[in-house]
């Protein structure tokens, strides 16, 4: 029996030159808090001064914070809140990739409600006490394509005295408005669109294989899926290649529908522990180093399933033992990772060391216990380790 709920309260503007409506969009207040990276990225490649410009011609109001780094903090997401709050901002827009948006997501939060962001948090240490007021409304305005933090309510913060690294989210954290303009990715360099396009892959693949996958989420998940292996070499050896960027901009997209109506399993759990302690490391590339160990075990617990992901890229079992089909979706994975030049990453080269694996899995069963719990098969500890061995190199 089909039975299923869900909302993605996001309103969406897709395409080429869209973040020209931002000028013409209803916007949910008359002063806005800017979130942007550190350094100067969005400044010189002239992103911000287009979001700037449309704020005045609506006649909105503005403060800046420009201190966000990948993998963003819990300090200064307590610290841009209080200067929420202190400047009475009534909305946040972030400018960016995942980080920014996930950070402003996390900002809007803490502005409207008191404590520390912690104390919301439900695995790890968080304390889990109820959310009780709604965040600011919160404006995405998309500069890479991976993650679909545009349309999921989840952040992934990490608070780095507690070496802990999770993913939170309630209802009032999904975007009001999300703008994905693909000419905002024509900068991205190929490193980085390999691993943020591999982060929406991973997004869909989990979403895919996980317990509480819906019909919904497995149609998004498998158009996730096609588009990133017909796109993303193309979009990495060609970053001017506005189609192929506009598919994989669409399979960002779809990927956070993915995660508002599925869930990410394991895999992420595990990355988050590796980023947890070594916050160097890119989110995307710590799941590709993992990703063929993981799913390797995996396939023979959820064949089926596998197959599908498997036919998605082309891949023909016909004729294969039945046992060795699930896994043409590892060799479909490892021939896409070689031909997006990032089949070379090695967890070494991040400084992560081989006698980290025990300290890795730990904290992944401890700070994202919830996402074990996605999965179709109980991993024990002791699988989770040798996970992480077998992809260590």
């Amino acid at each position: 029996m089909i039975d299923f709920d869900f909302s993605i309260p996001t309103k969406v503007l897709f395409g080429v030159g869209k973040l020209d409506e931002l000028k013409r969009e209803k916007l949910p207040g008359k002063l806005a808090l800017v979130v942007v990276s550190a350094g100067d990225a969005m400044k010189e490649k002239g992103y911000l001064d287009r979001v700037l410009r449309a704020l005045k011609h609506q006649g909105v109001e503005y403060m800046i914070f420009d201190k966000i780094r990948p993998n963003p903090s819990k300090a200064h997401v307590m610290e841009a809140a209080q200067f929420a709050r202190d400047n009475f901002c009534e909305f946040v827009i972030g400018v960016g990739g995942a980080s920014t948006i996930d950070a402003a997501k996390a900002i809007a939060l803490m502005a409207r409600n008191p404590g520390d962001l912690w104390d919301y948090i439900v695995t790890g240490s968080g304390k889990g006490k109820p959310v009780k007021n709604a965040a600011l409304p919160i404006v995405a305005v998309m500069t890479t394509a991976g993650t679909g933090t545009e349309a999921d309510p989840w952040m992934v913060i990490t608070d780095r005295d507690l070496q802990e690294k999770i993913g939170f989210g309630v209802s009032s954290t999904f975007p009001c408005l999300s703008i994905v303009d693909p000419e905002l990715t024509l900068s991205v360099p190929p490193f980085l669109t390999a691993i943020q396009g591999f982060d929406a892959f991973f997004h869909a693949a989990e979403g895919f294989i996980a317990e509480i996958a819906t019909p919904i989420s497995e149609a998004f998940s498998l158009q996730v899926i096609r588009l990133i292996f017909k796109n993303l070499p193309k979009a990495v050896r060609d970053g001017s290649d506005i189609e192929a960027r506009t598919n994989i901009a669409l399979a960002g997209l779809l990927s956070g529908m993915v995660q508002s109506t599925s869930s990410c399993t394991s895999e992420h759990s595990m990355e988050h522990a590796m980023t947890a302690f070594h916050p160097e490391l890119p989110h995307g590339a710590g799941l590709l180093m993992i990703s063929e160990a993981y799913f390797s075990f995996f396939a023979k617990y959820v064949p089926d399933r596998f197959i599908k992901m498997a036919h998605m890229m082309g891949e023909v079992t016909d004729g294969l033992p039945e046992e060795e089909k699930p896994y043409t979706f590892v060799h479909a994975l490892q021939k896409l990772k070689k031909e997006c030049g990032v089949d070379h990453l090695k967890m070494s080269d991040y400084g992560i060391q081989a006698d980290e694996m025990e300290k890795l899995a730990r904290n992944a069963h401890k700070t994202m216990s919830n996402l074990f719990a996605m999965d179709r098969y109980t991993l024990s500890l002791k699988e989770n380790i040798e996970i992480f061995k077998a992809a260590y190199r």
